[in-house]
Formats: structure tokens, sequence, C-alpha cells
């Protein structure tokens, strides 16, 4: 493995997640950080645990990232997972909302890639991933996969951690410079709030249309329009998550949108409530 280096900027928040309070009730959600070495691939572990009682269930609903995650599934588990044949799955960047039924007891370990960074390592086809929630691992190799179904529930949070630094240890973990240079533009649209057209990404980051399209359908599977826009709505579902008393058309107008009607229909078409009601 060569010596990690640090991304330009950020390349992830802590967004994403729907009504974040109500999950909260009913699920338990920790972020780890992975060894300091995969940090230019790896954004975090987290890890999900829910002991629900018989007979209820809880539908929780998420605005992913555009990332790949490599999850460790254990006891109740969603669909298709059981289907593969074993608890580990790799779950595609996700352009639609991502809802899934929990019920009775479940563990889970997220392995939440940078966006790029899965298909850096392992060679997969981004495209082919894109908006598939459970797939076979078949790009990892079989003593990572191995190493990583042995984790579970029956350990604490810091030997999973540990575990999952170990396993990663056998994926192929080299220079990429086109990657890099993704992560530079995903940071910027990630964190500069003025970047609301692709057209002003090409310009701050000093790059020909073409090639960040190509950039953008090698390694994440979804153009960099998508990218920007979902984005900005992590922004707009925070802060309405965070008590914005503000008017609607003035959040809209922050973030991109021409007008309040265009932004309240795709609000509406991607969260399923209008954004007055989810603010409520």
């Amino acid at each position: 493995m060569t010596a990690s280096k640090n991304p330009t900027g950020s390349t992830s928040t802590g967004a994403g997640v729907l009504r974040p309070d109500q999950l909260a009730r009913h699920v338990d959600l920790l972020r780890l950080p992975c060894a300091p070495s995969l940090t230019h691939w790896v954004e975090n572990y987290w890890m999900l645990h829910w002991d629900l009682p018989s007979g209820t269930s809880y539908r929780s609903s998420t605005l992913p990232h555009p990332a790949h995650t490599l999850s460790v599934e254990k006891g109740w588990v969603r669909d298709g997972v059981a289907a593969l044949g074993g608890p580990v799955v790799v779950t595609g960047v996700l352009t639609r909302r991502f809802d899934v039924t929990l019920a009775a007891t479940g563990w889970v370990l997220g392995i939440k890639f940078r966006p790029g960074g899965f298909t850096s390592l392992t060679g997969a086809d981004a495209r082919s991933l894109r908006d598939t929630p459970v797939s076979p691992p078949s790009s990892i190799p079989t003593a990572t996969v191995d190493a990583l179904a042995q984790l579970g529930p029956h350990l604490g949070a810091d030997a999973c951690r540990e575990s999952a630094d170990s396993a990663l240890e056998n994926l192929n973990w080299t220079t990429d410079p086109e990657y890099d240079e993704l992560l530079g533009i995903v940071a910027a649209m990630l964190n500069d709030r003025t970047l609301i057209r692709v057209a002003q990404v090409e310009e701050h980051c000093d790059i020909r249309a073409r090639r960040l399209q190509r950039l953008f359908a090698k390694y994440i599977g979804a153009p960099p329009k998508w990218v920007l826009a979902r984005y900005r709505i992590h922004d707009v579902v925070t802060e309405l998550d965070d008590g914005y008393d503000g008017s609607l058309a003035d959040l809209a107008a922050r973030y991109g949108w021409f007008d309040q009607a265009h932004f309240s229909r795709e609000f509406t078409e991607l969260i399923g409530v209008p954004p007055s009601a989810y603010g409520r």
C-alpha cells in the first residue's frame, strides 16, 4: 500500500438522512474513522444497530451521497441481500431516494468510499452499479470478503474498525491521477455553495466539459449535474432539519432553483412531501 494523501477538502457531510431525529429514536447510528492510510479512498465506516419490538417496523429514508458502499449486514436484512448467499454486499451510487424497512433485530457495518474511490481501487464499472442497491462483491478480493463476513454485533466498535482496516489491506491501493483530479472537483462542488451550475464548476476547476463528463461517468457513474444537484438538495434538507423559518423562495434561490414552484416540484418528487410539509 502506498502512503495516503489527503484530498482537497472534504468530500462528504453528515447530510442525507431524512428526518434524522426520527431515525435516532429507532436505530443506533455510529460513524467511525478508518485508518489514516485508507483515507484517500475511504470516507468513513458507519454502524447501525436496531432492536425493534415484535410486530413493529421502521422505514428509513436517505438521499445517498455519490459514493459506493461495501457493507456487512447481519440479522434482519434488506431485500436482495440474503439471495446473494453472504452478508457482504456492494451498494452502487443511488440517484433516487433510498428507502429500507427495518424490523426485528439487525446490525450493519458500512464502508463508505469517497466519490470514485471504489472504482479507483477495484476497477468496477461505476455505470453498471448505478441505482443498484444490492450487488455481490465480485470486484473485491475473496480474502477481504471473508474477513469482513466475520464481523458482527458480537464485536465492539473499535474491534470492527480495526478488523475492517486490516481486511481492506488486500485492495489495490495505488496512485491514480485521474481519481485525484476527480476528488478535487467533488470537494469544490460540495464545499463551495456558490457553485450551482455545471458551467461554474468547469470554470472554477479549469476543466473542459467533455473531460468533466468523462471523469464522472468513469468513477461515479452519474453526471456532474446530478452530483451538484444532490449536494444542493442536501443543503436544503439540512437547513429544514435545523429549523429554517425563512421563505421557501429565498431558500430555493440560494441553492440554484429559478423559482419556488420548480423547487417545490423537484423536492416533492425526491423527498415524497412538499418542502413546507417536510419542514413542519
